[in-house]
């Protein structure tokens, strides 16, 4: 994932430009590591950072937002804004008891201060992320289902 890599699965127009999602298995996006920017946006001024990797089974990103200045920040490298927020967005690989595989998302964010980010995220960003999230998994579900993502029989698991 990520805005110049695969995309963000979600509403294209809104979290792309308009450029639509992959939908085919790019051999060169294959290979994240921990500490990875994945960019959130075209500029590259915000970003996801891979803060855990287990391949095939979990993808956990990380984000720290500087409200005021409105793009990421470096914990432990630039000074902790006053107004912030700070996210972790984790994808999770499940066996399903039927013989499938379940997708299992968990997000969890904090704003500060939160006398102003609270309203904020309870009036828009949790409605938005839940309606971004839900498209996000229209849109893997139906990819899923074509010939072109599946892992190849011979692949190693």
């Amino acid at each position: 994932m990520g805005c110049d890599r695969a995309g963000w699965y979600s509403w294209d127009r809104l979290d792309r430009y308009g450029e639509p999602s992959a939908d085919r298995i790019v051999p060169e996006w294959q290979n994240l590591t921990v500490g990875q920017r994945l960019p959130a946006t075209r500029d590259g001024r915000s970003w996801f950072t891979v803060a855990r990797l287990e391949p095939n089974r979990t993808l956990v990103l990380s984000s720290d937002l500087n409200l005021a200045a409105g793009r990421s920040f470096v914990r432990g490298r630039d000074p902790v804004p006053r107004a912030r927020m700070t996210g972790v967005w984790g994808f999770h690989l499940r066996p399903d008891p039927h013989g499938g595989t379940r997708l299992v998302v968990r997000t969890r964010g904090q704003g500060r201060p939160r006398l102003l980010t609270r309203p904020v995220d309870v009036l828009l960003g949790e409605p938005a992320h839940v309606i971004m999230q839900t498209r996000q998994f229209h849109n893997l579900r139906g990819r899923v289902g074509t010939k072109a993502l599946r892992e190849p029989a011979d692949a190693p698991r």
